[in-house]
């Protein structure tokens, strides 16, 4: 009888064991599907970034990069959040051009396109324009984003640091109140700017980031882009893989996993061109190997059926920094742009 009553509880013990342990390994394998299966990136659809709130933070000027007899080149910084809505703010740096001549001035945002780490510094790509603005009146502000000149790093994920750079360009606009406390702190009073008349200068990626900005602030800033990238997510980045080494073969096996978790629709700016409400002027080289005048030609025709007042003009003869024929023009028709577009505002 005692054997018969040890075997009992031995074969219950047995039982209860793997039941515990069939039911601790079930638990395991739906966390590890869980985790295996989150979807962080979400965050940055342009449905969930519309409703993301980005703080003000503060702006502060560092060194004096160069001078010239109308305006001051200062680097600047400003805090952007690690993640959407997110508590953990990043550092992020910039160049700024502020006018010599006292009064209250305008402000441009500008947005450069794509530069490889090794070439970069602040303002590359911007500046040329932007001295041409300052010397006309404008404050000119060009973030470096994340993982450039003082800016923190990114993400090490590729697709969370390119979507990085509208979290960048929308906290830098939700800056722009603070920026006359900082312009008083240095200046005195001497020099403000008016923010009543902010405008977003982008050229090639950025004015990708430009139009993805106008269309999740849904700001009514006077916008112009240069030869911006303005295709379709996915193919926006696939169109250039032909300059990678491997001919992009890394990046489309990266981007076949992001499109088992993600619908690439939700992060593609061309299916939220309808939300932009800002007037807009697109300028195009007709021998630009970079970015087909028919984007832009594509681009102009689409904003015009949603209603935006967008405009596009050509330049013969001009590749993709509108050289060697173009690029004067091209600045003057954005300067004339900008105050056209200001006093239209005023009226």
């Amino acid at each position: 009888m005692k054997k018969l009553l040890f075997f009992i509880c031995f074969v219950l013990v047995i039982v209860v064991g793997v039941q515990g342990f069939y039911i601790f390994s079930l638990n395991h394998s739906n966390q590890s599907k869980t985790r295996s299966f989150a979807k962080p990136l979400l965050a940055y659809t342009f449905k969930n970034l519309k409703k993301t709130l980005f703080p003000a933070t503060e702006i502060t000027l560092g060194p004096i990069t160069s001078e010239s007899s109308d305006s001051f080149s200062r680097i600047f910084y400003f805090s952007v959040p690690k993640t959407p809505g997110g508590k953990t703010m990043l550092k992020a740096s910039g160049l700024m051009n502020i006018p010599k001549e006292s009064g209250s001035h305008p402000v441009i945002v500008m947005f450069r396109g794509f530069i490889p780490d090794s070439e970069y510094r602040p303002g590359a790509d911007t500046q040329p324009s932007a001295l041409v603005f300052a010397k006309n009146g404008f404050i000119t502000l060009a973030p470096d984003f994340l993982g450039y000149g003082e800016s923190a790093s990114p993400s090490a994920d590729p697709f969370e640091n390119r979507f990085q750079t509208y979290t960048t360009a929308l906290s830098l606009l939700a800056s722009l109140k603070n920026l006359n406390v900082t312009l008083e702190k240095n200046y005195h009073s001497t020099v403000s700017a008016n923010l009543n008349q902010i405008g977003i200068w982008g050229h090639s990626n950025g004015g990708h980031i430009a139009l993805s900005t106008m269309a999740i602030s849904g700001d009514t800033y006077p916008t112009v882009l240069w030869a911006p990238v303005s295709a379709s997510f996915p193919y926006s980045i696939l169109y250039y893989t032909d300059e990678s080494d491997d001919q992009g073969k890394a990046l489309r096996k990266l981007l076949s996993g992001f499109e088992k978790l993600y619908n690439t629709d939700d992060f593609s700016p061309s299916n939220y061109y309808n939300w932009i409400k800002a007037p807009i002027l697109v300028g195009q080289g007709l021998n630009d190997e970079e970015v087909p005048y028919w984007w832009s030609q594509n681009l102009v025709t689409t904003l015009k059926k949603d209603g935006v007042d967008a405009n596009l003009i050509t330049y013969p003869n001009s590749d993709h920094n509108f050289l060697p024929a173009g690029w004067t023009d091209a600045v003057n028709n954005s300067l004339n742009f900008f105050k056209q577009s200001f006093q239209n505002e005023n009226r």
